[in-house]
């Protein structure tokens, strides 16, 4: 049988099921839990205003003061903790900050900054003022109970024990009162602890969850940092790209036209075919590092954009392809850069596999958006999820906020489609 989700499901089980599961006790220790926690909040809050603002001219009370604001949120993120335990089924409330970094100091720091939402501070007051007390008491006295039922033959062998309007003064006495009463007081006791604990953790649910203001401001953050990453990525792509360039490329230049001086002095024998040799490999290592310069970013898409770079690519192909990009404007790097490596990527493959006559690749742009088809007349049939490039592609372009589609039905038409936001330069 499936474990109950929360102290609700739990209780609309059958009676013995409820009574004979970890329910009732893990209830207990919420309630318990819950007032010790309110009880501690409530004494540091107390101790650290007073101490600040008696050691405040002096200034040792300045930071203590400014510690108080976290009080209410390292509240909220133990009870979040807690929750998941009392609440099983409905998972642990994220957080509502990203998490603390460095050492103690500069996590004091950054937690000192974050100040508590409305709510957070609302569930420290609920908790530090009337929940705490009022745990504190059904806890105690279910506890109490249960302890002077149990021990109530035992007790009143001692001395008399008064149990409500009865006073019992024997262990025989005593003995039907804790066969009946403890069973009773404990269906009761379970109910009642299991009740207030659902009901408490529901209220703390509701208000340490993420407002939708909430969540949407951490999913814009996550668009900006995730936007970030992609200009982060640009930028060390950029700076390989120049290294390359202006570092290696040069060197092996410099190296093909000193091994070709060689040649010319050297006379005909083994040393001079040894240099023609080196010559010959460093001239076939510098063609493979333009062509691997070109994979990286081709300098033709900097300078003059996403129509010449496709065109470029599409005179070096076997068939003919048509390129209508002509009222694409130029965009910011990561989405031109995202755009011409689709087209690249879809092409070879269509070289590689698809046994195409003819190719074409057509985009608009609109509204913000560029919209680029890239189709041929091959055999169809690709999958994308066979370790295809273009799931990598995919993956660039949701960092961007776009979109890549795959139409490929056996016998074809293939179409890769793209749908990107398109920021003019």
């Amino acid at each position: 049988m499936e474990r109950p989700a929360d102290a609700w499901a739990a209780m609309r089980q059958p009676p013995w099921r409820f009574l004979c599961s970890g329910w009732p006790l893990r209830s207990w220790r919420y309630l318990a839990g819950s007032a010790l926690l309110g009880l501690a909040f409530l004494c540091s809050t107390l101790l650290l205003l007073a101490t600040g603002m008696v050691t405040a001219p002096i200034l040792l009370g300045i930071p203590l003061l400014l510690s108080l604001p976290m009080l209410p949120t390292a509240l909220a993120r133990i009870e979040r903790r807690r929750l998941a335990r009392i609440q099983p089924g409905a998972g642990v409330l994220p957080e509502a900050r990203p998490p603390a970094t460095g050492g103690p100091l500069t996590r004091w720091r950054q937690r000192r900054r974050e100040l508590p939402t409305a709510r957070e501070l609302g569930y420290a007051v609920l908790l530090a003022l009337p929940l705490w007390l009022a745990d504190l008491v059904v806890v105690a006295n279910t506890l109490l109970f249960l302890v002077v039922l149990a021990a109530a033959p035992a007790l009143a062998s001692a001395d008399a024990v008064a149990l409500g309007p009865w006073t019992l003064t024997s262990a025989w006495q005593a003995v039907p009162f804790t066969l009946v009463g403890l069973p009773v007081l404990w269906l009761v006791g379970s109910y009642l602890v299991t009740a207030l604990a659902g009901a408490q953790a529901a209220l703390a649910r509701l208000l340490l969850a993420s407002s939708e203001e909430e969540l949407a401001r951490r999913v814009s953050e996550l668009n900006r940092s995730r936007l970030h990453l992609v200009d982060a990525f640009e930028v060390e792509r950029q700076r390989i790209e120049r290294d390359l360039h202006d570092g290696v490329q040069q060197r092996l230049v410099a190296l093909s036209m000193t091994l070709g001086s060689a040649d010319y002095e050297l006379e005909d024998g083994p040393a001079r075919d040894l240099v023609r040799a080196a010559q010959t490999q460093a001239e076939e290592a510098l063609a493979d590092l333009r062509a691997t310069l070109r994979g990286i970013h081709p300098r033709v898409l900097v300078d003059r954009g996403l129509e010449a770079a496709v065109r470029e690519i599409a005179d070096r192909l076997p068939f003919p392809v048509a390129v209508d990009l002509a009222t694409v404007e130029r965009a910011t790097g990561p989405a031109e850069a995202a755009a011409y490596f689709v087209v690249s990527e879809a092409l070879t493959n269509v070289v590689r596999h698809a046994d195409a006559q003819r190719a074409q690749v057509a985009g608009t742009r609109a509204g913000g958006w560029l919209e680029l088809a890239v189709s041929d007349d091959g055999r169809g049939g690709a999958d994308p999820a066979a370790g295809s490039g273009l799931t990598g592609l995919a993956h660039r372009l949701a960092a961007l906020g776009g979109t890549l589609t795959v139409s490929s039905p056996p016998g074809g038409p293939t179409e890769v489609r793209m749908r990107c936001p398109w920021p003019s330069r």
